[in-house]
């Protein structure tokens, strides 16, 4: 298993942009998918985006589509989210999990998990 550290959470306008980044520790980060799930206070956990392991397939939750764009960098053991015209529904925990040769999608086994990072949209 990888182990993840999220970053790159803060506090922004309806409107605007965040990166945030996954990294991960170990060899076999490039042999696992990565998924981005957000949790807001008093609800379920849910899929945002995914990646397969491979860093040829995506996949994205209907209400972040065309607005949200994930990638990986083998090279640096890292996987981004970036968030495009951010909304004040986007307000969530962000935290990322990993499926070794995964396909990235929502129901992915996924076997390791980050602590979050907290993304706040003011209105």
């Amino acid at each position: 298993q990888v182990q993840l550290v999220e970053s790159g959470g803060g506090l922004v306008q309806a409107g605007g942009s965040l990166r945030l980044s996954c990294a991960a520790s170990g060899r076999s980060f490039s042999m696992n998918a990565i998924g981005w799930f957000r949790q807001s206070e008093g609800k379920a956990r849910d899929f945002v985006a995914g990646i397969d392991w491979s860093g040829t397939a995506t996949t994205y939750a209907d209400s972040v589509k065309g607005r949200f764009t994930i990638f990986r960098d083998n090279s640096k053991n890292t996987a981004y989210l970036q968030m495009n015209r951010l909304k004040p529904e986007d307000t969530a925990v962000y935290v990322c999990a990993a499926e070794l040769y995964g396909s990235g999608n929502s129901q992915s086994s996924w076997t390791s998990w980050g602590q979050g990072t907290q993304v706040t949209v003011s209105s």
